[in-house]
């Protein structure tokens, strides 16, 4: 029995990798070579080509130049966005293979790269709520979750957030299933991108510290201090440059946070008040922290508890980061995923229909709103707030149920 599941590892391994071949191939041909694109990698891409290939300090003018040369054809104008790296140095490492291949090709891996790590974590998602939709249903829903307007999105600009969002899909799949090195290494990995995990990092780090789940604790900071050793030791300086192109980021970007949509562009009330706003989903994310620490709560409570609470701070931080990307919002997948699996166990006959129309007004719905509102080349403010606001809600109204039925 052991030689036959080695083999049929091994088989589907091929073939999984023969698949890949084929899509990056086929991307390659069809997509990236002629249309070159993907800005979002672009960056990050060519600020490591500068510094792997050139030498140069990924943050200095040479390099942002470089970068500004490959999208623009020309140095960067007034008012556009001037595509700096504002990556944490460590992101050169993974970039580093593709940085010796032309852009047409490494931007077709990257794009290969980002539609498995989707697929991969719907998968893992599959796993965690302990739900088997039949074969027909994963069909639909692999189709689903890659042209999903906020996954699609992300997959034309080549935005790391889809990477990043697979690295936190796979640090709650690990610390539920309890392999708790790899939860460490994603999690740490994770923080390339801040923005998406500067509440769910430090979430997971407590409670790891508060059940004593020391292999986390100890993985995420070897990892960590891995990744910011080799850094230092590359760039010495490259904190401080990180952090004076953060310092830039309001200067080009022209919207803030669903929150800061609401409060200051279309209520036009005072800085303070979302401050005061944000201060109050805060407050819900650290009573839902509170659910999952709590002295007393049952042992085998535990994971249902903690994955809601990880999922609620999941969509505070999309509510109130000082800058998102609707491409972020694939972490929605994850209430979304949750939520048909209490229904394929409540409801087994209608739970199909349910999750078909779910599935069909969450494809159709948000690329009308795009579409219709669509303002020259940018997304209209509004397009930012339906989801995580349904998503919050869905969360609160769900709590119960979660806890009761969703992780299997």
């Amino acid at each position: 029995m052991a030689v036959k599941a080695r083999q049929s590892l091994l088989l589907g391994s091929l073939l999984t990798l023969a698949m890949l071949v084929i899509a990056v191939i086929v991307v390659h041909q069809y997509l990236t070579e002629p249309f070159p694109g993907h800005n979002d990698f672009m960056s990050r891409w060519e600020g490591a080509r500068s510094f792997w290939v050139d030498g140069l300090n990924p943050y200095g003018e040479q390099a942002s130049l470089n970068i500004q040369q490959q999208i623009y054809g020309r140095p960067v104008q007034a008012g556009e966005d001037p595509g700096y790296f504002a990556y944490p140095f460590y992101t050169l490492f993974l970039v580093w293979p593709l940085v010796y291949l032309p852009y047409a090709w490494a931007s077709a891996i990257w794009m290969v790269l980002l539609a498995a790590c989707l697929i991969s974590s719907l998968f893992l998602l599959f796993d965690l709520f302990g739900w088997k939709p039949a074969v027909w249903s994963v069909a639909v829903l692999m189709i689903w979750v890659l042209a999903f307007y906020y996954s699609a999105r992300g997959l034309i600009l080549g935005q790391p957030g889809l990477f990043v969002y697979w690295l936190e899909v796979l640090a709650l799949w690990a610390i539920v299933r309890q392999r708790d090195n790899l939860a460490g290494v994603a999690l740490a990995l994770s923080t390339l991108k801040p923005q998406m995990g500067f509440l769910i990092v430090p979430f997971i780090l407590l409670w790891a510290l508060r059940y004593r789940r020391w292999r986390l604790l100890i993985a995420f900071t070897a990892t960590m201090l891995l990744l910011l050793g080799a850094s230092f030791l590359l760039q010495p300086g490259w904190l401080g440059d990180w952090l004076a192109q953060l310092g830039l980021y309001p200067s080009y970007t022209a919207l803030g946070s669903p929150v800061w949509i609401i409060v200051i562009h279309y209520l036009g009330l005072p800085s303070i008040s979302e401050w005061i706003a944000a201060a109050f989903f805060v407050g819900v994310m650290l009573w839902g922290w509170w659910l999952a620490l709590r002295p007393g709560l049952p042992s085998a409570d535990w994971s249902t508890t903690f994955l809601w609470a990880a999922v609620l701070t999941l969509t505070i931080t999309h509510l109130i980061a000082p800058r998102t990307a609707t491409p972020h919002y694939v972490v929605f997948i994850i209430p979304l995923i949750a939520l048909f699996a209490v229904w394929s166990r409540r409801h087994r006959r209608q739970a199909n229909l349910w999750i078909g129309l779910t599935l069909m007004l969450s494809l159709i719905v948000p690329w009308l709103h795009f579409l219709i509102t669509l303002e020259g080349r940018f997304e209209h403010p509004t397009v930012y707030l339906p989801l995580p606001f349904l998503a919050l809600a869905l969360l609160l109204l769900l709590r119960r149920a979660w806890w009761k039925e969703a992780v299997r």
